[in-house]
């Protein structure tokens, strides 16, 4: 479970995203910014997640919120689970986890009894300064914007 907390500044990042291009947290200084760190493309609940933004995707805008995605898949797999859902936002290809490590997401979970080590779904919210507003622990996948617009859900 991730130590940061709002009123944090938020770690910053550099990452590649889908299309192989540069993005950063300075980058989007001014920006309202949703992080959401999931663990995988194409699977079942990373799927709904990424469906209920994309379905929200335009309130979110008019909120002035930018959308990032960030899981360890790479370039290709992100392309793939953009093209197949019509995601209009940037997915960005953490496969050695340095912004999951930094944002305290990557950590051992346990799956039937087995523990290994993957992401531990996180939201971020992060205003234009570049602090921490809201982190969501275990977001409802089907319900994810809803928990975004409205702090007391």
């Amino acid at each position: 479970m991730t130590s940061l907390q709002p009123g944090d500044k938020a770690p910053s990042f550099n990452g590649i995203d889908q299309d192989g291009k540069k993005v950063s947290l300075s980058s989007l200084k001014g920006k309202k910014v949703i992080l959401y760190c999931y663990p995988k493309d194409l699977t079942s609940t990373c799927t709904v997640q990424a469906c209920n933004l994309r379905d929200h995707h335009k309130t979110l805008v008019k909120k002035g919120y930018v959308v990032i995605g960030v899981s360890p898949d790479d370039e290709a797999l992100h392309q793939k689970f953009r093209a197949k859902h019509a995601l209009p936002f940037t997915l960005l290809a953490d496969t050695d986890q340095k912004i999951l490590k930094a944002y305290g997401v990557w950590g051992e979970k346990s799956m039937y009894g087995r523990k290994y080590m993957g992401v531990l779904r996180t939201t971020f919210v992060i205003n234009e300064k570049g602090i921490i507003e809201r982190v969501i622990t275990k977001p409802r996948s089907s319900e994810h914007a809803e928990e975004i617009l409205d702090p007391a859900y």
